[in-house]
């Protein structure tokens, strides 16, 4: 059967295969680079500085010729972390090229020290011109060591790079109509939305943050915020956005979290930027709390350390008040309630005295302001239920006045069926007519008085 198979797939038409060819060409590695490429992937030290000491003196070999892989001796020896080798190609004076970016990207903290170190040469021979394009470099030029050093948040890397003096560029806004945003756009749009991009994630590295700024509660607070209003407009890099102020908000929880003692908490919370304004106030008023709850600081504000401390200044006059029976909670804020108008009056009369001063804490004033409120409802309550008594009186007035009609009628019946006294019955319906507007009028300038007079 196979032998079957064998001789069908042998005599295929060659349209059934794919014909396969290499299109990128590659530099050919003469034996001898190719020996000293293979010393330095296995860290040969003594070969390889033969091989250097021979392309100094007969130029047999290119100290920077490349792999298959697009690699140089010290690219190899910076994957390696071999930086005896390092510190021996440098000596030599080889092509470093991205060399510093690609120790950055694998953390290789000596090699991005002996590289800040190395003096670059005025003349580099023997370069393979597909190192000098910067077209097939892996990085793009927006990358530099401090932008990618905080993309991987090493501190030991940043801290070296900040060290030497370098610096992060100003991201203009979205909208900015400068001319170096106006051409960067026209030119490749992606690569300058790419660009602020990858400028906002240095920005939002912790290290960096912790590194150079000077208040780090306030720097990640602004960059969470504004890193939130720039997801809102750039939608193609929405959730980058997102993460990255997510990153922010929970680097100041974490920097929280690192508070041991309730004075060290108080410090940070009570923290002001003017001194000034420090100098005024007592410097007790949670400035930072206020100023993380402005820029919506969930996590910061939710922290286990700053609930406790709110719950310390919460139940200020009462410790352990959450350990009490309800029982006795219940009647404290009872007795509490009911002596709201006694503590106004003192506050009123004398706000620093000490009774004052125990109607400002905040669980004291709580109660007050709910006692407070109660007692309007009940108020209102109570004047809801109220009847007008002018309303009242109307009601009466109109029942007495059908009573009179009524019993002038019945009158006049009586009269008519017991007596006759049909002819006298004009001269009598017109005296109790006469009866019932006296009547009527003495009632209504009755209620007239007492209604001017608020009684009837």
């Amino acid at each position: 059967m196979a032998q079957f198979y064998y001789k069908r797939s042998v005599n295929a038409p060659y349209r059934d295969r794919i014909p396969l060819r290499i299109v990128r060409a590659e530099s050919e590695l003469s034996p001898s680079e190719k020996a000293y490429l293979n010393a330095v992937e296995k860290g040969d030290y003594a070969s390889v500085k033969k091989s250097l000491q021979e392309a100094e003196i007969y130029f047999k070999i290119n100290i920077n010729c490349i792999d298959p892989l697009g690699r140089t001796a010290l690219l190899i020896a910076i994957e390696n972390e071999n930086l005896e080798l390092i510190e021996l190609l440098l000596s030599f004076n080889v092509y470093v090229g991205d060399a510093l970016l690609h120790a950055i990207r694998k953390e290789v903290v000596g090699a991005v020290e002996l590289l800040l170190n190395h003096k670059k040469p005025s003349g580099e021979k023997q370069v393979p011109p597909l190192l000098l394009d910067k077209q097939f470099s892996e990085f793009t030029p927006d990358i530099t060591p401090i932008i990618l050093a905080a993309h991987t948040n090493n501190y030991e890397i940043i801290k070296l790079l900040v060290q030497k003096g370098v610096s992060v560029p100003r991201p203009h806004e979205v909208r900015c109509n400068c001319v170096e945003c106006v051409s960067s756009s026209d030119v490749d749009s992606l690569r300058h939305s790419c660009s602020r991009l990858n400028i906002y994630k240095a920005l939002a590295s912790p290290s960096l943050i912790a590194l150079s700024s000077e208040d780090p509660f306030l720097t990640a607070f602004q960059l969470s915020w504004e890193l939130q209003e720039l997801s809102k407009v750039e939608n193609e890099f929405k959730a980058e956005y997102e993460e990255l102020s997510r990153q922010c908000k929970q680097f100041a929880k974490d920097l929280l979290d690192q508070t041991r003692s309730s004075r060290e908490l108080e410090i940070i919370l009570n923290y002001r930027d003017d001194n000034s304004l420090l100098e005024e106030q007592s410097g007790n008023d949670l400035a930072r709390l206020k100023l993380a709850i402005k820029y919506r600081q969930k996590e910061f504000v939710a922290q286990p350390n700053c609930q406790q401390l709110l719950a310390s200044r919460w139940y200020d006059e009462f410790p352990g008040w959450r350990r009490r029976h309800w029982a006795v909670k219940m009647v404290t804020c009872f007795i509490i309630g009911l002596l709201f108008p006694v503590f106004s009056v003192c506050y009123l009369i004398a706000p620093k005295s000490p009774l004052g001063l125990f109607i400002r804490k905040p669980f004291i004033k709580f109660i007050c302001h709910t006692a407070s409120y109660l007692t309007f409802l009940f108020l209102l309550l109570l004047a809801s239920q109220h009847i007008d008594r002018s309303d009242l009186s109307r009601f009466y007035l109109g029942r007495n006045k059908a009573n009179v009609g009524w019993r002038t009628s019945r009158l006049h019946s009586r009269l008519v069926e017991s007596h006759g006294l049909r002819d006298e019955l004009p001269i009598l319906s017109n005296n109790l007519l006469e009866n019932r507007r006296v009547c009527e009028g003495n009632y209504g300038f009755c209620c007239w008085r007492h209604r001017n007079s608020d009684t009837c």
